[in-house]
């Protein structure tokens, strides 16, 4: 049986909620993507604990149960880059095993380029930054943004029923999710409130961006990564147009594809994802 604890930890003057699999040092950091949650990475570091390995993963700002935002402040990539610099020198005393998944894949990517040398390998699940999403032109990117916060906060947002009623919408965009997997993952991703039920996350993630992403740039930053580096991706996922220029850019990679599953490999395919993923560690000396 795989121990686990839980605590909080201030960083980038928030406080992050952190999770802990296993009795040994933490060596594996996990950072989950978009609206999800660190305990949806549950089952893969079960199995990387049992592995021998000590994984911590945490919940990003306005994720979860760690703390949103305040007043007048919203989300930038670079905002999640501070968090890591803060975060990881308190939850490991060693150079470690970055993972990302999807939103937190571009993250880690940032910090790799930036603070390689905290790192021992770096692993991108499905996480080699976002495809360009229109609108592109700075102007109406910003009347997009401008628009979106403002709808956010002039709206009451109704609460779910139940636990069922929320199981049903996660179920719009993954249909195959099980009633158990489904139910954990609701109850550790909403809250109570009068009248029922809602989700943790801080609705401004639901708004644009103010700035559109630019792959030209991003790009760049993948070339300056020189750790060693695992590329995750599924058969069924977030495919880029580019995908084949992105991983080219770093130098130091090799890639793996998990079949017959959708974005959310972590939550459907947890046992081939922990195996390609401690395999990897071993491989490259840990």
């Amino acid at each position: 049986m795989v121990a686990t604890r839980e605590h909080m930890v201030a960083a980038n003057g928030l406080r992050h909620h952190v999770i802990v699999w296993g009795d040994q040092p933490v060596d594996v950091i996990v950072c989950h993507g978009f609206l999800d949650i660190a305990w949806s990475f549950d089952a893969v570091a079960r199995e990387l604990a049992a592995a021998g390995h000590g994984v911590a993963s945490f919940d990003w700002r306005g994720h979860g149960q760690t703390e949103w935002i305040g007043a007048g402040g919203y989300y930038h990539f670079p905002d999640y880059v501070l968090d890591l610099e803060e975060l990881i020198p308190q939850l490991a005393s060693r150079r470690i095993h970055l993972v990302g998944h999807s939103m937190g894949g571009s993250a880690c990517a940032m910090y790799a380029a930036a603070r390689p040398e905290k790192l021992r390998t770096l692993s991108l699940i499905e996480g080699i930054g976002p495809p360009e999403m229109e609108p592109r032109d700075p102007a109406s990117r910003l009347r997009a943004w401008l628009d979106g916060v403002s709808k956010v906060r002039q709206r009451n947002r109704a609460p779910m029923k139940d636990e069922a009623a929320a199981l049903r919408r996660m179920r719009a965009q993954n249909p195959e999710l099980s009633d158990e997997l489904g139910l954990f993952l609701v109850s550790k991703s909403t809250t109570e409130v009068e009248g029922g039920l809602q989700w943790t996350f801080d609705p401004l993630h639901k708004t644009f961006s103010p700035r559109p992403f630019e792959a030209d740039l991003f790009l760049q930053t993948l070339e300056a990564i020189p750790v060693p580096t695992l590329i995750v991706a599924s058969q069924r996922g977030l495919r880029l147009a580019d995908e084949q220029e992105r991983m080219s850019k770093i130098a130091n990679h090799r890639f793996v594809e998990i079949a017959g599953v959708g974005h959310m490999v972590h939550w459907f395919e947890p046992e081939r994802l922990s195996s390609e993923l401690a395999t990897f560690f071993s491989e490259c000396g840990a």
